[in-house]
């Protein structure tokens, strides 16, 4: 048995011998291993230490979980949050730590969620520099900062603080260099418990089939690689139509973009809303989805053209691979169309059809006039003589002609095929609002007043942002991590104060899941394993 080291020689590594105890069989039999090791602990005090709380001999002072905030709490100070809020908040008259009360928000929306009363009691358990002494009324006062009036705004929703915090991370992340050519726009509803604010809370076409609920509609505008770029609010009622061209006027006038292109999604089509994006100076173009079913134009001419399809993408052979498209290009006058065929989703449209016809066939058969009530039976019926349910042929020839396909109405001149990627691109902000409202959970909201609740919405829209520069991070190292993974591994990660024979020891957990990457990608180093306090 013998004790090594290794050396380092040019771009070799050598092991060389420090000692030779003896023969191990020798030293095991005899009990000299035993006494030998036993004997060296007494000069490796970290050993000491982590053996004693592993029996249970150490007495324990606190234990704090620190993944959350040693991840975000670095990517919240490089991206600038920190400095931006606390220069604007050193001109309020707060007495309070206002920054430590939004970060605190903003991290409770990444791994809890929830209200911000749900947030004071879930800090109790957390290692956040600063927020300590952080009561909820200090909370509410941050919120309605964050969404304070401060100036007129644009469609009847005012210029607030959150808008100097966004335009102001905007410009950090902006050099001379570069400039916003595409820009992705979705809205969602978010509904209340109770009245919703004086002006945000009204009724309107539900996103979340809550219609007999207050709501309000959010607005927002991602670039190119999926980062926030702002964020509006509405009161319930607005249609998403009017909703496109107050954000395109606002990005002009205060994020100082001039050549734009906006990708958004069918709700945003209406002649008024092209025409005012054009005669903008100079022209916003756009690439925006059409109604096929809604839209005589794109029903009886654009999907009727005969012109042959054009293989953008063909089918797959692994299941990684991305999705089958054609497309085909199609002119009405000077309005340009790109329709597009995804022959996946063609056999799947086809497939699920069959099986609400069959369904369908069968509760026909037992006379269940009930069935009319379901969405997806009553698209196919028809009534009859003696008011009896039968299915149309022609409505179900009708339904297989828009199997697979989607419409793009656009005024650029990128060629069919850019066209289409650049909207199929829209889904990364679809997902983005799946993540606000399935993992962050902004909804439901009880807030009452309008500047609480807008600020109770930024935070979600700070934390989508460190979420996605932790997405992007991971990616340039080529790192993998599944999202979940990454909270769970954090959130597990803990240390724990001890005290052992009159002195205090930090020890810290061990590091699961996904979260290893994510410290790799965020550039921080871990805690040590044990730290003696002074």
């Amino acid at each position: 048995m013998q004790i090594a080291h290794s050396v380092r020689r040019g771009k070799t590594v050598r092991q060389e011998i420090i000692a030779t105890l003896g023969r191990l069989d020798v030293l095991q039999a005899s009990g000299q291993l035993e006494s030998l090791m036993r004997g060296g602990l007494r000069y490796c005090e970290k050993i000491k230490v982590m053996d004693a709380h592993a029996a249970g001999e150490t007495q324990p002072v606190a234990i704090s979980k620190i993944g959350p905030d040693l991840v975000f709490g670095r990517l919240w100070k490089s991206m600038g949050f920190e400095e931006i809020v606390r220069d604007l908040a050193g001109k309020s008259r707060h007495t309070f730590a206002l920054e430590r009360a939004v970060y605190l928000t903003v991290l409770h929306r990444l791994f809890a969620s929830g209200s911000d009363r749900a947030a004071e009691a879930w800090k109790e358990s957390y290692r956040i520099p600063g927020a300590e002494e952080l009561s909820l009324h200090q909370l509410y006062r941050a919120m309605g900062w964050l969404g304070g009036e401060i100036g007129p705004g644009v469609l009847g929703s005012p210029r607030c603080t959150k808008d100097l915090i966004e335009e102001s991370l905007f410009d950090r992340g902006r050099d001379l260099f570069s400039e916003v050519g595409l820009v992705f726009f979705d809205t969602t509803s978010i509904y209340f418990e109770g009245a919703g604010g004086k002006t945000l809370g009204r009724h309107g076409h539900s996103k979340d089939h809550r219609p007999d609920l207050h709501q309000m509609i959010v607005g927002i505008a991602l670039d190119v690689e999926g980062r926030p770029i702002c964020c509006e609010m509405w009161p319930g009622n607005t249609a998403d139509a009017k909703s496109l061209v107050p954000v395109v006027e606002r990005m002009r006038a205060k994020f100082r973009v001039r050549e734009m292109c906006v990708v958004a999604d069918r709700g945003f089509v209406s002649e008024a809303t092209l025409l005012a994006l054009g005669k903008m100076e100079p022209p916003v173009h756009y690439v925006i989805g059409a109604r096929m079913r809604r839209t005589r134009e794109v029903g009886e001419v654009v999907l009727k053209s005969r012109k042959e399809w054009q293989t953008v993408t063909a089918e797959r052979v692994h299941a990684k691979d991305p999705a089958p498209l054609k497309v085909k290009e199609v002119e009405v006058e000077d309005r340009r169309y790109v329709v597009c065929l995804n022959e996946e989703e063609r056999r799947k449209d086809a497939h699920d059809r069959a099986a609400i016809l069959e369904s369908l066939g069968k509760a026909l058969e037992r006379g269940d006039k009930s069935l009319v009530g379901n969405k997806g039976f009553r698209r196919f019926l028809k009534t009859e003589k003696g008011s009896r349910f039968a299915i149309d042929e022609k409505l179900v020839a009708l339904d297989e002609r828009y199997d697979g396909l989607f419409v793009l109405r656009t005024d650029t001149d990128h060629d069919a095929e850019t066209v289409a990627n650049v909207y199929k691109t829209l889904w990364m902000v679809e997902d983005t609002f799946r993540t606000a409202k399935s993992i962050l959970e902004t909804r439901p909201i009880y807030h009452k007043c309008d500047e609480t609740i807008r600020g109770h919405v930024f935070c979600s829209f700070l934390a989508l942002c460190l979420k996605r520069e932790l997405e992007l991070r991971l990616g340039q190292k080529g790192l993998a991590a599944e999202w979940a993974e990454v909270i769970r591994g954090l959130d597990n990660l803990q240390q724990v104060e001890v005290i052992l024979q009159g002195s205090r020891f930090l020890l810290r957990g061990e590091i699961k899941g996904h979260a290893s990457q994510a410290v790799r990608a965020a550039e921080v180093a871990l805690p040590p394993v044990l730290q003696e306090l002074a």
